[in-house]
């Protein structure tokens, strides 16, 4: 049985193909909102400016039928939101010997984590920076410190709008606002969350009572540094997982024999491209790791802006 032939281009398919896979782990692991919105992927290719319509249940009513009456038809309309493609992230390194690297795995890791996080960091940035589109539940809060009763108001809000009780709510937060969460007593102390509580957050650092960050008020809250501040006031964000859409999509490979190759990596809903090509005005190789997404709301009513300052 014939071995197969180690070549150039095996090789260069190996390196692309590791870097991939650790290109989207990294990705993973650093993303915060990315992780707890509604996420569409597919496989197909789209360049930027395309839109991608997500379709929203409709909504329907129950009629009471006599013993001897009929049904009573309805023309549900269903909803619609459009999602522009109009972020191409892309991070950008180059390596003197890619081969040499790849020998060497925990290398890779030094290279690749940086121009991930770059990533995320526009993925998060983006998400957050839609606090303004939520517009039909009031504010929550003002500069002022985070406290107990407008995580309770921003709770309420998404109750009275018949968010389902079996879909995660989450609470994005600052670390300003995070950190005046766990100086209140009611939320950290032991003698207020009984014997039975995990450690409190003098201790470990984190509100207690979830398998996030911590949960209040049937919030899972999360911090993030890329919560928006403007001027004086913080935008921290409540929502359900339904109010926020992420889309993503691939782009499309380099054309043959233009002297790059290119790899896709695909898990739980994300994708990402990575292009490896030869740069002869530094004699080395140039990896690059893109994204093309956009995001936008889903649904108004599931979201809910709880300042702070």
């Amino acid at each position: 049985m014939a071995g197969t032939t180690f070549t150039s281009q095996n090789a260069a398919m190996a390196i692309v193909k590791q870097v991939a896979a650790k290109a989207l782990q990294a990705l993973v692991g650093n993303l915060v909102m990315g992780n707890l919105v509604n996420r569409d992927y597919e496989p197909t290719l789209a360049q930027a400016g395309d839109t991608v319509n997500v379709p929203i249940p409709p909504v329907l009513s129950a009629n009471n039928i006599a013993e001897s009456g009929t049904v009573t038809p309805q023309a549900p309309s269903l909803g619609n939101a459009q999602i522009v493609l109009n972020t191409h992230a892309e991070a950008t390194f180059t390596l003197p010997d890619a081969a040499k690297v790849l020998a060497v795995p925990d290398l890779w890791q030094v290279y690749m984590d940086p121009a991930v996080i770059a990533i995320a960091e526009s993925i998060e940035t983006a998400l957050l920076a839609l606090y303004p589109n939520f517009t039909v539940n009031s504010v929550c809060g003002a500069a002022t410190a985070m406290d107990e009763a407008r995580i309770d108001l921003a709770e309420t809000n998404l109750f009275t709008q018949k968010v389902p009780k079996n879909m995660a709510r989450y609470l994005v937060v600052s670390g300003t606002a995070y950190g005046q969460l766990r100086q209140l007593p009611r939320f950290t102390d032991w003698q207020n969350l009984g014997p039975n509580s995990q450690p409190s957050a003098q201790i470990t650092g984190q509100l207690p009572g979830g398998v996030a960050e911590g949960k209040l008020k049937d919030f899972f809250v999360y911090r993030s540094q890329f919560v928006p501040k403007v001027s004086s006031t913080t935008r921290n964000l409540a929502f359900a997982r339904d109010a926020i859409g992420l889309v993503i999509r691939q782009l499309p490979k380099p054309m043959p024999g233009t002297g790059a190759i290119a790899e896709y990596a695909e898990m739980g809903g994300y994708g990402l491209r990575v292009v490896m090509s030869y740069q002869p005005n530094s004699l080395a190789q140039q990896f690059t790791v893109d994204v093309l997404y956009g995001c936008g709301v889903l649904r108004n009513s599931f979201g809910n802006e709880v300042d702070s300052n």
